[in-house]
This record gives structure tokens, C-alpha cells and sequence, in this order.
């Protein structure tokens, strides 16, 4: 019988006290520290309820396959990242469900660099949990149990190091931060003000049951965020999601982006300032950032849908940038993972450097028609449904992720939901009437092939 994946799209995810018992997460800790060998893990948390307790599991776990576990406590989950390649530690664990509802959460595994482990060590990890083949110390080798109070203040003062920050400070921005009750509350405030801004804050204290609202940052969940930023006439406001890797912003007008617009504005600021010629993205976003980079000769490089995709192609080609339509972006120069800190800086300084304001530079960019619906079909079945339309699909088909039809400047995209049992159906079209008709097109032809099943 095939095992079950632990690992999805981003890490382990999973409700504590049914999915993540204390005896799986510390089970996983001592595969990761199995896995691991030797030296010290950092371990790291968010800001839900059940955080702390299963950083505890985890460690213990850590300790029991003789690995130090050096306790960061609640922190974003890049300046964790951050902190274990800066201050030198052989891998760490942070407990996040980033955007998940208040009751999920997950394990995330990190390599010494920092970046998540790869899809194959993902994989080693699976197999040393399941065949229980565990290095399990003896009682003069077991890991101790350390702190490090660091990790928030090395983060803070890389990312200030990275931007023009003199600029940014004589620019005297003024920002709504909704940082959504999560854990950029302890970091993205003293980011800005480090960097001579106003702040108005909204949900700012960390609470695990995202009374504000939600973990999620979407146009629907910013509305708050949208008056606060014409209530105040700030320059720009900004929304993270739980775990503080991605964020989406909202322009001096009140109008809530999605991450490939904002996204596609730092590629052309990061290609005009920072050395490097390729954007790494994936096969989901906007092709505006094609438009971007094509204005200055960069090239893109598409990856499947997810982080840890991203990632790896941005370390292995040197890329200097790369950003997903979720809101996230990563840096290069800085870390090679999602980071809303160390976009919100990047976004001050294009701010400051041009002098425009946000709703001017993302009005440069050229318009597309965008359309998304999904579509309920069961897991297993979800394969044979995005089959069945590849034999029907007209035009030039990509199948790395899914099934993505292009014809010239329109596009549509079928791929399976990462974590429920549906299957999406995103399209983008310079030309609306274009668009409609191929999202109806194959929406006739999905669910069709989803009927046929029965």
C-alpha cells in the first residue's frame, strides 16, 4: 500500500490533537534530526494557540536524535530562515500554517541555508518516519536544550542594510500596517520604523485566533486596511499573512493588489537597481512580469506552484528575484524565500527612488483580464479529469504543473487545489472577450470530464 504524503505544498500541515498529535510531531522531530545528523537546529514558532507546545514536541524529538535545539520563540517565518543561515546553524524546524484557519498547523524543515529542504529530502524525511529507522541518542549524546533571543533583531537590521535606507527615511512615508494579528507584529513595525516611518497599525498585537481578520490577506479581508489608508492619506498599506512571508499591499488610492501586480513593480525596480537578469516565478502568475522583465532584457525562468519550487530554482540559477501571485516575494541578495519584511522595504525604497506614489507606478503597468473558478472533484480523481482535457486542449500545452493552454497573450491554467479536493481553472488575457470565451470553453470540457466519472 502506497504512504500517504506528509508534505504538501509548503511543509507538514494538520490539526493539533487529531492530525499533529504530540506523539507525530515529536515522532517528525526526531526523523528530521535523524535525518539532520548532527550539531544544532534552530526551532521557531507563530503566533497560533497550539504553537509553542508543539515547538516543545518538535525539539524533543530534535534532542532525542542528539541534536541541540536552540529555541527562537515566536518569530516570522523568514526571519527564523534568516537567523539560521546568518547565525550558523546546521537546520531548524518552525511550527506555521501560514495562512490556514486558527486550528491548523505544521511543521516546516529547514536546511542549514536557511531555505526549506528539498521535494527529495522531504522525501528522506518521509521514509526514515515511516520505516521508524531512527538515530536515537544515548543518554551522554542527547541534544540539549538552548535558547536564541537573536533571531528577530539579526533580521530586522539585514533587511534595513539592504535598502537604501537614507532615502526611504528623507521620504518620510507614512504606512498602515495590518499585520493580521500574526507574526510579523514582532518584526514589520520596527522594520518601518528603523526605516523613518509613520506607522498606523492595525491588529498588531499577536493573538493565535486571528480575531481580526483572519490569517489570510485577500482584497475581500483588507477592506479595513483600504479606508485606514484613505482615513489617514498614507502613501501605502500593506497586509501579511499569519506566518509573515507574504504580503499584499494596497495603493494610496485604497485599492487592495494582488501579489503579481505588486510583484511585477519590484521586479522592475530589483532589475533597474540590483545586478542579475532573471526572475524566477511560477507557472500561475501574471504575465506582466514577462512584460517587465523583457523591458530590460532579463529572462524569466516558470516553476511549478509553490515556495519551495521557487526557491530552489532561484538558488540553483542565481536568480535576483522571484514572487508568486499569493504576495509572495524573494530576494535574492537578502534569502531566497518568501518575505513580507523584506518586500515591505524594497516597496519603501522604490517608493523613495522614484518618487512616485503607488498607484502611479502600478498604473505603468500594462492591463490584463484576469478569471478564476474551481471546481469540486475528488482527489484521486482529479489526475484522470486534467487527462482527459490535455487530449481535447487546442494550442500550445505546458504540462509541469497541471495543464496550462496558451494562445499568444491568453492563457488557462488546470491544476489541483495543494490541500482540498478541488481542481482550479485561473485564465489571464490582454483581451476580455478572448478570455471569457476560453474560460467557458473549458469549463464546459472540465466539467464534463468531472460528470463522466460518476
Amino acid at each position: 500500500m502506497e504512504q500517504k504524503r506528509l508534505f504538501g505544498t509548503n511543509g507538514i500541515r494538520g490539526i493539533p490533537g487529531k492530525d499533529l498529535t504530540l506523539h507525530f510531531v515529536a515522532e517528525m522531530g526526531l526523523a528530521i534530526g535523524t535525518f539532520l545528523g548532527k550539531g544544532v537546529a534552530l526551532v521557531g514558532h507563530d503566533v497560533r494557540n497550539s504553537s509553542p507546545t508543539l515547538a516543545m514536541a518538535v525539539a524533543a524529538g530534535l534532542q532525542e536524535a542528539g541534536i541541540d535545539a536552540s529555541n527562537a520563540g515566536l518569530l516570522p517565518t523568514p526571519a527564523a530562515q534568516f537567523a539560521i543561515r546568518k547565525l550558523g546553524y546546521d537546520g531548524g524546524v518552525i511550527i506555521t500554517a501560514s495562512h490556514n484557519p486558527p486550528e491548523y498547523n505544521g511543521i516546516k524543515a529547514c536546511s542549514a541555508n536557511g531555505v526549506e529542504v528539498s521535494r527529495d529530502d522531504e522525501g528522506t524525511i518521509e521514509k526514515i518516519y515511516y520505516d521508524k529507522k531512527f538515530k536515537r541518542a544515548d543518554w551522554k549524546t542527547v541534544g540539549r536544550s538552548l535558547e536564541e533571543p537573536r533571531g528577530i533583531r539579526v533580521y530586522i537590521s539585514a533587511i534595513v542594510s539592504q535598502v537604501d535606507a537614507e532615502a526611504i527615511r528623507k521620504r518620510k512615508l507614512t504606512v498602515v500596517m495590518d499585520t493580521g494579528n500574526g507574526a510579523q507584529s514582532v518584526a514589520a513595525p520596527y522594520i518601518a520604523e528603523e526605516l523613518g516611518c509613520r506607522i498606523i497599525s492595525l491588529n498588531g498585537h499577536p493573538d493565535g485566533n486571528f480575531p481580526g481578520r483572519g490569517a489570510e490577506p485577500t482584497p475581500d479581508t483588507l477592506s479595513a486596511l483600504s479606508k485606514a489608508v484613505i482615513a489617514y492619506s498614507a502613501d501605502f498599506g500593506v497586509g501579511y499573512d499569519g506566518d509573515g512571508d507574504r504580503s499584499i499591499f494596497c495603493d494610496d488610492k485604497g485599492i487592495v493588489h494582488y501579489g503579481d501586480r505588486s510583484g511585477a513593480i519590484l521586479t522592475d525596480h530589483v532589475l533597474q537597481t540590483r545586478k542579475g537578469n532573471l526572475v524566477v516565478t511560477t507557472i500561475a502568475t501574471s504575465q506582466v512580469v514577462d512584460d517587465v522583465a523583457e523591458k530590460h532584457g532579463a529572462k524569466v525562468l516558470r516553476t511549478r506552484v509553490g515556495s519551495v519550487d521557487v526557491t530552489k530554482e532561484m538558488i540553483d540559477k542565481k536568480a535576483v528575484f522571484g514572487l508568486e501571485e499569493n504576495g509572495g516575494c524573494f530576494f535574492g541578495p537578502h534569502i531566497e524565500v518568501r518575505d513580507g519584511g523584506m518586500t515591505t522595504a524594497l516597496m519603501m525604497e522604490l517608493l523613495a527612488m522614484t518618487k512616485d506614489t503607488l498607484s502611479a507606478a502600478l498604473s505603468k503597468l500594462p492591463k490584463y483580464h484576469q478569471a478564476k473558478l474551481k471546481f469540486e472533484c475528488p482527489i484521486d480523481k482529479r489526475a484522470k479529469v486534467i487527462e482527459e482535457v490535455t487530449h481535447k486542449a487546442q494550442g500550445r500545452i505546458d504540462t509541469q504543473d497541471g495543464l496550462k493552454i496558451l494562445d499568444g497573450k491568453t492563457w488557462v491554467l488546470l491544476r489541483p487545489s495543494g490541500t482540498e479536493p478541488i481542481l482550479r481553472l485561473f485564465g489571464e488575457s490582454d483581451n476580455k472577450e478572448k478570455l471569457d470565451s476560453m474560460m467557458q470553453k473549458y469549463k464546459e470540457m472540465v466539467q464534463a470530464a468531472i460528470n463522466s466519472l460518476h
